[in-house]
């Protein structure tokens, strides 16, 4: 009888089968072009396509319509059934982000430790516990602590998909994904808002109406969770969807893509060190994309937590508001995924974000200036349009400057730290005090828009300036000064190139 093929005997011959395929040195020049037969690369991409970023889709939504639902309970009995007067509710919304921005930088340093293709699920069965209880809430301090646990559960999530899709993709593929499973975001408004809609009709003894938004909600939640951990791998090697061949050429091409920043072959063998955290920490990216992402986040937030209440307070009944949410909310959905598309085929990430802040402008400027229902309705749909793409954008321009994974994983959750501090102004820039008009919020939200503008132009000069410097072999210097061996550079390295 023959021997069966031990695992490195089938390693080995799928190397062998792998000979063909030229792999240049990595530190010698930029140069963009695919070293391995593009037939297989296609093939490659496709199969992340279809078995990684469809799960994130899911994880994604589910978690923004888990914590935007309270938006759906309010106008359906929440605030008057737990007495919320005066700022409560705005309190109940801030203290989601306390433990929601603490977790984000140690959750995407223990992300590859505890395997990706666990951790992640692990994460949405955990918040989904959580948001199914919040339906159980019989007061208002009930309620502060299940939205904390909340935020605990959920922070993790977003860093960790952005490091997660860095594992697979090559830099410029990375924002149509990104895009992919982000679109899910103005997704779940609309969604969201059919599904309570219908939830918020049920009775059943004690509970009334918004309990079972969160009940059926969270209910999904935990089934989806528990599902996508069958399916999820933990990295490219690890793919068993992947044929041997498929596996070499998968780690192959990542480790072309990284241009020398990256000193492992292959992302499950890199090891943490604290220089690579300082280095992401003083990098000059990651300072001014975390505060752009502050200045996008706050109109995100806002307007995901409060359309319901702005389309309300043009008129509407509470019904009525919930369903009128969906149409802007599909407007941002197929934003997301045209800017996302057109950014990776044009290779660049500012001059989308230029024109994204500056449609959600003009939306909030349609809202302030008109007392027109169907004009002021109309603006929703510029700032969904506009600001929904503006995030994926933020945080691909810095997923795609910074290198290896370790520099990657500070780099993203410093910055999505930064940015969720917004938080603390987005759940006050709507209070009640200011309806029906709520000319306050919509200003915020234009100034933290034109901040946003501001800094992607700074962002601009600075990527093209140093990138001439680097062409020009300006950078060469630290190839052979000796402070910093060649495998320790990342994304210093004088061979990678930053996107604008």
């Amino acid at each position: 009888m023959e021997k069966p093929m031990s695992r490195l005997d089938d390693e080995k011959s799928a190397i062998d089968a792998y000979e063909h395929i030229q792999i240049e040195k990595t530190n010698t020049t930029w140069d963009d072009r695919i070293p391995i037969d593009p037939a297989l690369d296609k093939i490659i991409t496709r199969k992340f396509d279809r078995r990684v970023v469809p799960w994130l889709f899911g994880l994604w939504l589910l978690a923004f319509i888990d914590r935007s639902n309270i938006g759906n309970a309010r106008i359906d009995g929440l605030t008057e059934d737990l007495h919320l007067t005066g700022n409560k509710f705005n309190i109940a919304l801030t203290i989601f982000y306390v433990p929601y921005i603490c977790v984000d930088v140690p959750s995407n340093l223990v992300l590859k430790y505890f395997k990706a293709g666990n951790y992640l699920p692990g994460l949405i069965i955990a918040w989904g516990i959580v948001g199914m209880c919040m339906g159980f809430v019989k007061s208002y301090a009930g309620l502060l602590v299940a939205r904390f646990f909340l935020g605990l559960c959920e922070g993790g999530l977003l860093g960790g998909m952005i490091i997660y899709l860095a594992m697979f993709y090559r830099r410029h593929q990375m924002l149509y994904r990104i895009g992919l499973f982000y679109c899910a975001a103005p997704l779940s408004g609309a969604f969201g808002g059919l599904l309570a809609t219908g939830l918020a009709e049920i009775r059943s003894g004690s509970y009334k109406r918004w309990p079972f938004i969160f009940f059926v909600e969270g209910g999904i939640t935990i089934l989806f969770g528990i599902l996508t951990i069958f399916f999820l791998p933990h990295t490219p090697s690890e793919a068993k969807f992947l044929t041997p061949e498929e596996r070499v050429a998968a780690v192959a091409r990542m480790k072309l893509d990284s241009h020398g920043s990256s000193p492992a072959d292959d992302v499950a063998h890199e090891t943490f060190s604290w220089h690579w955290v300082r280095a992401a920490l003083l990098n000059w990216n990651t300072i001014l994309l975390s505060i752009n992402f502050f200045a996008i986040i706050t109109p995100i937030y806002s307007f995901s937590l409060f359309l319901p209440t702005i389309i309300k307070s043009l008129g509407y009944t509470s019904v009525k508001a919930q369903l009128f949410t969906v149409p802007p909310n599909m407007g941002g959905f197929f934003s997301v995924l045209l800017v996302g598309y057109l950014s990776d085929r044009f290779r660049m990430r500012g001059p989308f974000m230029l024109a994204g802040a500056t449609i959600a402008i003009c939306g909030y400027i349609m809202l302030i200036a008109t007392n027109h229902v169907l004009v002021r309705y109309g603006g929703t749909f510029l700032v969904a349009a506009g600001v929904f793409p503006c995030s994926p954008l933020v945080m691909g321009w810095l997923t795609n400057n910074l290198a290896p994974h370790y520099v990657r994983a500070t780099g993203t959750g410093a910055q999505i730290m930064v940015a969720n501090c917004a938080a603390f102004i987005a759940t006050f820039t709507y209070l009640s005090k200011d309806a029906p008009r709520f000319h306050t919020g919509h200003a915020i939200n234009i100034g933290m828009l034109c901040f946003s503008l501001l800094i992607t132009s700074t962002m601009l000069v600075y990527t093209s300036w140093e990138n001439r410097k680097r062409a020009r072999g300006g950078r060469d210097y630290r190839l052979t000064d000796g402070k910093v061996e060649q495998g320790m550079l990342g994304y210093r390295h004088p061979n990678f190139k930053y996107t604008l």
